[in-house]
């Protein structure tokens, strides 16, 4: 199987107190040429807010910007009026278009909120900007079709982006199993947030990421309780 493991602690990594953060793929500060993405994927980075903390007030420009949280709560507010808190079992994405600001606060003054931001470069530019929030509650279940989260359009199901993308996984227990097949010509990526799983000999464990590429039938079983992740992109 042509498979890169991406070990959880060769992410990138900052904590500012308020946040403890990892990095999938180059971000910010942290750069490693060997991360930067693939195909349209540009970040993915698995973020912790302590209470009553998070991003104030920022802005985009020309990207789709996937939120799913996993504990917690998200409250987004953005210039095009949108508000709205995101918890776990729903996936957000605001697409920034011709530009959007917006901030991103842990719902709660007294606990933790994690969730995962993704970052997807359309394939246009210049569009206007929109907001889709949907509540999914996804589970991976044994022998079962995975669940969409996101699609291009939306026309697979689950949330649409703006890009030859599909996003797909969700809440799964030990001992689930589950196929995939990655046709010819598609780039895939793997993330495992929380739990552990083995992708045919591969062993993935809470963190790590997998690259991929097509054309591949993936067989993925879980090990340990958690949330798996997959991208199904254009080359």
């Amino acid at each position: 199987m042509p498979v890169q493991l991406h070990p959880s602690d060769a992410r990138g990594k900052a904590n500012h107190g308020w946040l403890d953060t990892r990095h999938s793929f180059s971000f910010a500060r942290w750069y490693n040429p060997e991360h930067m993405g693939i195909g349209p994927l540009r970040v993915l980075n698995q973020d912790v807010i302590t209470g009553g903390a998070g991003f104030p007030t920022h802005g985009h420009r020309d990207m789709d910007i996937v939120s799913i949280v996993l504990r917690g709560g998200l409250e987004h507010k953005d210039s095009e009026g949108n508000v709205a808190v995101i918890r776990p079992g729903e996936v957000q994405r605001m697409s920034a278009g011709t530009g959007v600001t917006h901030s991103e606060m842990n719902h709660y003054a007294d606990e933790v909120t994690e969730f995962l931001q993704i970052w997807v470069i359309p394939d246009q530019r210049g569009m206007p900007p929109s907001y889709e929030q949907m509540a999914l509650n996804p589970v991976v279940n044994d022998g079962q079709p995975l669940p969409v989260l996101a699609s291009p359009r939306g026309e697979q199901g689950g949330i649409g982006l703006h890009q030859d993308a599909t996003m797909l996984g969700g809440e799964i227990k030990a001992g689930v199993s589950v196929t995939y097949e990655l046709k010819e010509g598609r780039l895939g990526y793997f993330h495992m947030p929380k739990g552990s799983v083995k992708v045919g000999d591969v062993d993935v464990e809470e963190g790590d990421g997998l690259y991929l590429a097509g054309p591949e039938r993936l067989q993925f079983t879980a090990t340990k309780d958690g949330y798996m992740l997959l991208f199904d992109l254009t080359s």
